[in-house]
Order: structure tokens, then C-alpha cells, then sequence
């Protein structure tokens, strides 16, 4: 969309383009961890392949999403809540291309880790990247929707993934004891695991700025640190 004045009666078109960019990354970003894992679990070093060129799609949305964002915010005044919208549309676009360097950071590790005997943890990995990947799915819904008690269930979905990184970090330190061949596979994987845990984290960034932008309200620190309403 070209830079000029934005009415009324165009600015719900822009919004909807912003969030169906978003959409769109998303589920490029989704794709990217979900093939990143397969390629990890089968050594499949041509999908590692195929994840880390995709990474170029996501850029270019997001290059997509910041030309639409500030032409809406030059174009005329916005009401608070059309404001808090866009400007959230512009951070989450660059949430989402973090998401999916990690994934592709991940696609790299493929090579790094095949090749030396198999590692019994690895087999937990795929459970840990579909929560991270349903988080950045559900985060995304819930700003099309301007769905703030969804932004809240996706932060309170943050202490599973933790406590799901915590466990399978102490059991690949102990593999890597009891198994000192496999220290470079599994630190390695450590690093997989670390990537999935912020890719978790970015969500729950995402979560914030989706319940600031429906409400005009910071999210509750209680929520956050992981006390209920």
C-alpha cells in the first residue's frame, strides 16, 4: 500500500492485510519448527536444508508488514485502540522473524548431531517443539481475534514448556555422563532445547503485546510470573 492519508473506511482493509501478514508469518514460522524437528529426528539434512532457505520468506513479510505499518501511522490520526493495533502488528512482525531464525538456527544443528550414536533424549524434542509451536499459533489467533483471555492462556502455557525445557536439560546433562562419547551430539541438543524454550518466550512477547493492544492494559504481573486470576 502506497503512503497517504488513511480513512475510515480503509483503515479496517489495512488491518486486516497487517493481520493476515502476520498470519501468514506465522504459519511459515510454525512450518520452520515443526520441519526443523522432523529434520533433527530423521537426519534429514535436505528438509534442514529447505528450513533454512524458507527463513528468506519470513524476512521478506516482515519487510511487508513494516512498509504497511508506517504507512497506516503516517497517514492520518488513529483512534488509541486503531494506534495500539498497528504498532502491535509492527513489533509482532519482528517477534515472529526471531522465531523463525530459531528454527533455522536449529536446522543447522542437523548435520552437527547426526552421525554418532543415537541419543535416547532426543526422543522428547518433537513434544517440546509442538508446545512451542501451538503457543506461537494460539498467540497469533488471538490478535486477530483482539482476544485478551487467549494472550493470557498462552503466557500461562510459557510455565509447561519451562518446566518441559527443565527436565529434558537435567536428563541430557545426565546422558552426557553417563555417556561421554555423545557430548558434542547432546550439547548440541541443549542447544535445540534452548532455542524451543525462547521460541516460547517470544510467544508469551507476543502474548503482552496482544493483551495491550485489545485492552490498553498491561497484562498483570501476576499472570506473568504465574499466578491465576
Amino acid at each position: 500500500m502506497a503512503a497517504g492519508p488513511i480513512f475510515a473506511d480503509t483503515f479496517d482493509d489495512a488491518i486486516g492485510e497487517l493481520r493476515g501478514m502476520l498470519s501468514q508469518m506465522g504459519g511459515l514460522a510454525e512450518r520452520a519448527i515443526h520441519d526443523a524437528i522432523n529434520a533433527l529426528s530423521r537426519a534429514d539434512s535436505e528438509l534442514a536444508a529447505q528450513v533454512r532457505a524458507a527463513d528468506q520468506s519470513i524476512d521478506a513479510l516482515q519487510a511487508e508488514v513494516e512498509a504497511l505499518a508506517v504507512a497506516v501511522i503516517a497517514g492520518s490520526p488513529l483512534a488509541d485502540g486503531d494506534l495500539r493495533d498497528v504498532v502491535a502488528a509492527l513489533k509482532i512482525a519482528g517477534v515472529i522473524e526471531r522465531i523463525g531464525d530459531y528454527a533455522k538456527n536449529i536446522a543447522k544443528r542437523v548435520a552437527l548431531v547426526d552421525g554418532g550414536p543415537p541419543i535416547e533424549p532426543l526422543a522428547s524434542v518433537p513434544a517440546m517443539a509442538r508446545i512451542a509451536a501451538e503457543m506461537v499459533h494460539d498467540v497469533l489467533d488471538a490478535f486477530a481475534a483482539r482476544d485478551a483471555d487467549g494472550a493470557v492462556l498462552v503466557v500461562e502455557r510459557d510455565r509447561m514448556l519451562d518446566d518441559f525445557y527443565d527436565g529434558l536439560f537435567r536428563r541430557l546433562v545426565a546422558y552426557m555422563a553417563e555417556h561421554p562419547a555423545t557430548v558434542g551430539q547432546v550439547a548440541h541438543l541443549l542447544f535445540v532445547a534452548k532455542n524451543l524454550e525462547r521460541i516460547g518466550d517470544h510467544a508469551t512477547n507476543i502474548a503482552e503485546m496482544v493483551y495491550f493492544a485489545a485492552t490498553g492494559m498491561r497484562m498483570p504481573e501476576r499472570v506473568k510470573t504465574g499466578d491465576r486470576i
